[in-house]
């Protein structure tokens, strides 16, 4: 495993930008194939935007021309755990009657957060809803839900990078990473 030293911060690296490009190819061509009806792409915000605007361009060259629209809940805030509960900071603004949406998230973990947004967007009539996630971590479940696709499977550990912070730290990350603070230092420090 490669490991990167940011300033005070040791890093070790799960999934390097390849990896994460080739992977996302891939899940846009599994997407294409699920013929979602007027296909709306819904990102939950924040942590899967990069995943978003990466699998967006890629269901582009896969011959997908989707809307977009963006959701942020949020069951984190700042703690490493969730807290259970499930709020809406930001709601889409799209109708969604009548056609097939897909939602976008960072990682799935307890699944509190995609259950909440698919229950959501189907009460709103969606034809139907489907999901992709770049990370699923299937130890922790606490609702039964499982992603349509799913870009990596993760390790039991807190991951930071690639738009997944830790206390809004560290999203700029173009790669996949476990923090391991302090960094070790040097004798000579």
């Amino acid at each position: 495993m490669t490991s990167i030293t940011i300033g005070p911060h040791h890093i070790d690296v799960l999934y390097d930008e390849a990896t994460i490009a080739e992977r996302i190819d891939s899940l846009a061509a599994e997407i294409a194939g699920m013929d979602l009806t007027r296909l709306l792409v819904v990102p939950i915000l924040k942590g899967s935007f990069m995943f978003a605007a990466d699998l967006i361009r890629a269901m582009h060259k896969a011959g997908l021309r989707p809307e977009v629209d963006f959701l942020m809940l949020s069951s984190y805030r700042t703690n490493t755990v969730s807290s259970g509960a499930v709020n809406i900071l930001r709601d889409i603004e799209t109708d969604v009657s009548g056609r097939g949406i897909l939602l976008v998230d960072d990682i799935l973990e307890s699944g509190r957060t995609l259950a909440f947004a698919k229950d959501l967007i189907m009460a709103r009539g969606a034809e139907e809803v489907r999901t992709a996630v770049l990370l699923e971590k299937p130890m922790h479940r606490a609702v039964a839900i499982d992603a349509d696709a799913v870009g990596f499977n993760c390790p039991d550990c807190f991951v930071i990078g690639y738009g997944m912070d830790m206390a809004h730290h560290f999203r700029e990350l173009p790669f996949v990473g476990v923090l391991r603070d302090p960094a070790p230092t040097s004798p000579d420090q």
